[in-house]
């Protein structure tokens, strides 16, 4: 069992275990030893726009350096810009230091391996287990010969501008389309707008002032209120939400109503078909029912797996397919990108929308959605409970189950990137699912 690695990475407060640069350094060398085993090797390292950003990038650089493995330093930069540069780079690993959509006290690890593919469980398993002798003992660094070296890389932001705006076809253009771009003041706040406006369309560009603490702070792809006022006050066509580090997206359509990745996943998958794609898609097991029931309707395998895009790409991979993502916004397009990209996934969705002469409104009427309630309750970890087990839980769960029925589901699950339990309630009445999910959450030991 992986101690440390979570569904995307290692995550916690900044400045308590693991989030500590003694631990960073470690990680970086386990890393290191790990990924770098043979001659000259170099990871990149980029990073959202937290300020512990400077911290956590000083220590990993310190770690890979005496694991003799050189470093890359790319600065802020997308999730998907980082996995794509390591592709590019024919680098041995890419290291990106973000907590997505988490609060700015937060910070997280993620690291790709060659082709910018996440690691899977097996390699970040190994990682553990020398990162646990470094723990434990200390490091074995390499000699001052053969230490790693450093270098910033100065031109990585264009490079992957240039490397968006090649998605969308070249016989197509963004001119004439107005559209609001919130990058949550993270790592996409220069890129996002740029692609934009470079392909033609009108951008209103807002939270693009990051300071180093109010990355995802009621704004972006996990705070959409701000979008859809600023899409109605612009009269715009449209609205794209990003998360913290770029990997998520959310759209608002010209109405002010917000369009979820579920939905996103349902246009990308019928324009797929219509241009011959043969495959299946991925979701998860907090996809909406809504998804599932609008891909049959026109002969589209679905199949669910568990949260989180790492399990959506191990099941893309094990089947063959190529589209797969989940509501929260992680869309994964094979054919254009080796993880979840924000700024990719709108550009495939407008492509869609402009072969179709068509408004992100009209087309995503193609699915009916069922109402589903999420609440999140911030729990206590304890090695010897499982809250999730505990007899009141189980009692809610029993009859909250009893009066959905087969109109409904119920899903509980851990945070893999924080200390919460998710309540997931879906039903075809939306009175009915709140209940159902207020009743089981009540019933959960909570902090």
């Amino acid at each position: 069992m992986r101690k440390y690695f979570g569904t995307d990475g290692v995550r916690g407060r900044v400045g308590e275990f693991p989030m500590t640069p003694d631990f960073a350094m470690k990680l970086g060398w386990a890393a290191g030893k790990v990924l770098g085993a043979e001659g000259i090797k170099e990871v990149l390292i980029g990073k959202d726009t937290r300020a512990s950003g400077y911290m956590l990038e000083s220590a990993l650089e310190a770690g890979f350096s005496a694991a003799g493995v050189n470093v890359a330093l790319v600065g802020p930069l997308p999730t998907p810009g980082v996995a794509y540069l390591t592709s590019t780079f024919r680098a041995d690993a890419g290291v990106v230091i973000s907590a997505s959509h988490n609060p700015f006290d937060d910070n997280g690890i993620k690291i790709f391996g060659q082709g910018g593919y996440k690691l899977t469980d097996a390699q970040e398993q190994e990682i553990e287990n020398k990162l646990h002798i470094a723990l434990e003992g200390g490091m074995e660094c390499v000699s001052s010969q053969a230490l790693g070296k450093a270098r910033r890389v100065d031109d990585a932001a264009g490079r992957y501008i240039e490397y968006c705006k090649a998605v969308l076809p070249s016989a197509l253009s963004l001119s004439g389309l107005k559209v609001v771009v919130d990058s949550a003041n993270g790592a996409g706040y220069k890129v996002a707008p740029a692609v934009y406006k470079e392909l033609g369309a009108e951008v209103i560009s807002i939270h693009d002032q990051p300071n180093g603490v109010n990355i995802n702070a009621n704004c972006g792809a996990t705070s959409m209120r701000s979008l859809c006022t600023a899409v109605l006050e612009h009269e715009a066509d449209l609205g794209i939400a990003l998360d913290g580090d770029a990997d998520r997206l959310m759209m608002v359509d010209h109405t002010g109503a917000v369009v979820d990745g579920d939905e996103l996943l349902f246009l990308l998958a019928k324009d797929a078909k219509d241009a011959g794609y043969t495959g299946g898609i991925v979701g998860t097991q907090m996809s909406n029912l809504g998804l599932e029931q609008a891909l049959a309707a026109i002969e589209i395998p679905f199949v669910r797996a568990k949260v989180g895009d790492r399990y959506v790409m191990e099941q893309l991979k094990s089947t063959g397919w190529r589209l797969g993502g989940e509501g929260s916004g992680h869309l994964l397009s094979l054919d254009h990108a080796s993880t979840g990209d924000a700024v990719i996934a709108s550009l495939r969705v407008l492509t869609s929308l402009l072969n179709q002469g068509t408004t992100l409104h009209l087309a995503k009427q193609g699915m009916n959605k069922l109402p589903q309630v999420l609440v999140n309750v911030r729990f206590k970890a304890s090695k010897n409970e499982d809250p999730l087990e505990s007899v009141p839980v189980q009692r809610a769960l029993t009859e909250a189950e009893e009066k959905l029925g087969a109109n409904g589901r119920v899903l509980l699950r851990k945070s893999g990137t924080e200390p919460l339990i998710r309540v997931m309630v879906e039903a075809s009445d939306a009175q009915l699912a709140q209940w159902c999910a207020d009743h089981i959450a009540s019933a959960l030991p909570s902090t």
